[in-house]
């Protein structure tokens, strides 16, 4: 029977790296499958363009393995066949193709992994998992790390990756210009000069795919911008956007890591994550290309370390934050928060301009960098006691890059200290002073960022002082709050009173701020 397979492998959506071993020679005996399902569109309210942006990557993969040479099943969203479980449609498949074999790279989700992993313990048919060779760590690598260890500092991981993979270390073996953060000389607002840089990210028309996710009855949110989609459908397109960001904005990206302008949404970040996350691109080719920039005098050591601590540190390290702790991580909620999100996390409607743009512009384009993430709404959403859950939801279905592994250690972990200190040291929170220190977002606001008291006062400050309030008996002896401690000292009686008030009228009255 012409029809049959021996082996039927199950390609994910962010699994889409055409260099990836499976790849290097066709098989007819094998079948790839890729699967549209509701399973995935559906487990958390996405962002429109985060829906789009997979499928139509996952389109473009599918004709990229047949001009290879390979068999694929895709498996519309709305294919008459498509049972909307990945395990119920590998069922049905097995049996139409009489395979005896399925394999499956790991996926990155605790969900999909024990999903798979239970699904498969029943089959019949010999099953395989294989690692996606994506990462520069084992899943357990950070755990093995850390090991007796209380709190896991990212700092320590990052130094041993730099030695393990060579990554600016001098000949000497130490770290190059001496040391090995730069973080200090990354914190410059943007005087806007030098100007951003071009988008280098390509123009695509998916009106077809908004169309079926409208037609099939997908629920999304946020700008879909299906005629004027910027984000790359294969890694052609990724390693593009690669050299442009290489060429163009690195040599800038470190001055202006942290800073937030109205008048840019990019400013000089790479915009890489959503490729690097579906695997279109390596990290490590990625870090690489930004150390050549250094080695070759076209971009500054400060640029390119800030850069590779990113992705060789950070990125690495949540991941392994995530896998060491799940199951029950997402469960996590230290500080007792529980207000729901007011409704502008939806609509962006909020006299807040900080709040107003860094909401906007992820409703707009399913981006924010990640200042704006952690200093602007994650800030806010500490400060006012938001429900770190429903804020973990709402990341994780706005972003077009985010996928649990990397997401919820940002969210429930750095931004909102839902895990008690595991990851941060401290609270990542201010009041509206930083806000304007690092962005013109408080120019023209209808807030004063100048004022703690009254209807025109900064939101940020009575709430700032109202947190460490109610929770001194959680960070009273942080060493790193000292100063904060002792400011809030001098403040007892009617003026931390009259704080306390302030930060109570505004979080009953969130809907309207």
């Amino acid at each position: 029977m012409a029809g049959r397979a021996q082996t039927l492998r199950l390609v994910l959506g962010d699994q889409l790296n055409p260099e990836y071993k499976w790849f290097q020679t066709a098989d007819a005996g094998i079948v790839y499958v890729l699967m549209e399902v509701r399973q995935e569109t559906d487990y958390v309210r996405h962002h429109a363009q985060k829906i789009i942006a997979i499928f139509a990557a996952m389109r473009d993969f599918a004709c990229q393995l047949r001009e290879m040479g390979h068999r694929v099943r895709y498996v519309a969203l709305d294919d008459p066949s498509n049972r909307q479980s990945i395990t119920e449609n590998l069922a049905a498949l097995i049996q139409h193709y009489e395979a005896q074999a399925l394999e499956w790279q790991s996926p990155d989700e605790w969900r999909l992994d024990t999903q798979l992993r239970t699904w498969a313990a029943a089959q019949l048919v010999t099953t395989q998992e294989v690692d996606s060779g994506h990462f520069l760590t084992g899943r357990d690598e950070v755990a093995r790390i850390f090991s007796g260890r209380k709190q896991w500092l990212m700092e320590h991981f990052y130094r041993n990756m730099r030695r393990r993979y060579a990554l600016l270390m001098d000949s000497g073996g130490k770290p190059e210009g001496g040391q090995w953060n730069f973080d200090a000389d990354n914190r410059k607002p943007w005087p806007g000069d030098p100007p951003e840089p071009p988008d280098a990210r390509p123009l695509h028309d998916h009106r077809a795919i908004w169309e079926l996710l409208q037609r099939c009855g997908v629920d999304s949110f946020g700008d879909p911008q299906a005629t004027q989609f910027r984000w790359p459908l294969n890694r052609r397109e990724a390693l593009l956007c690669l050299d442009a960001f290489i060429e163009k904005a690195l040599p800038q990206f470190g001055d202006f890591e942290d800073a937030m302008s109205s008048k840019s949404q990019r400013l000089f970040h790479s915009l890489l994550s959503f490729a690097l996350n579906v695997k279109m691109l390596s990290p490590l080719e990625v870090v690489r290309r930004a150390e050549d920039a250094y080695r070759g005098g076209h971009a500054p050591l400060a640029a390119v370390e800030g850069f590779i601590r990113q992705i060789a540190g950070w990125r690495e390290y949540v991941r392994g934050i995530y896998w060491a702790h799940m199951p029950g991580y997402d469960a996590h909620n230290a500080l007792s928060h529980t207000t729901p999100l007011p409704p502008w996390f939806w609509s962006a409607e909020t006299r807040m301009r900080c709040m107003q743009h860094a909401v906007g512009q992820s409703l707009q384009t399913a981006h924010a960098h990640h200042i704006q993430r952690l200093m602007v709404i994650g800030n806010f959403a500490l400060l006012a006691g938001l429900d770190p859950h429903a804020l973990h939801r709402w990341y994780l279905g706005v972003y077009v890059d985010a996928f649990e592994w990397v997401e919820l250690p940002n969210t429930l972990g750095m931004s909102q200290r839902a895990d008690g200190g595991l990851i941060a040291t401290k609270p990542y929170v201010s009041s509206a002073a930083y806000i304007n220190r690092m962005s013109d977002y408080c120019k023209g606001c209808a807030y004063d960022h100048k004022q703690k008291l009254g209807a025109d006062a900064c939101p940020f400050n009575a709430l700032y002082w109202d947190f460490f309030a109610r929770h001194e008996a959680e960070f009273g002896k942080n060493a790193r709050l000292g100063m904060v401690y002792r400011q809030l000292k001098k403040m007892q009686g009617p003026q931390l009173e009259a704080l306390r008030e302030q930060a109570a009228t505004t979080v009953a009255n969130l809907a309207n701020l």
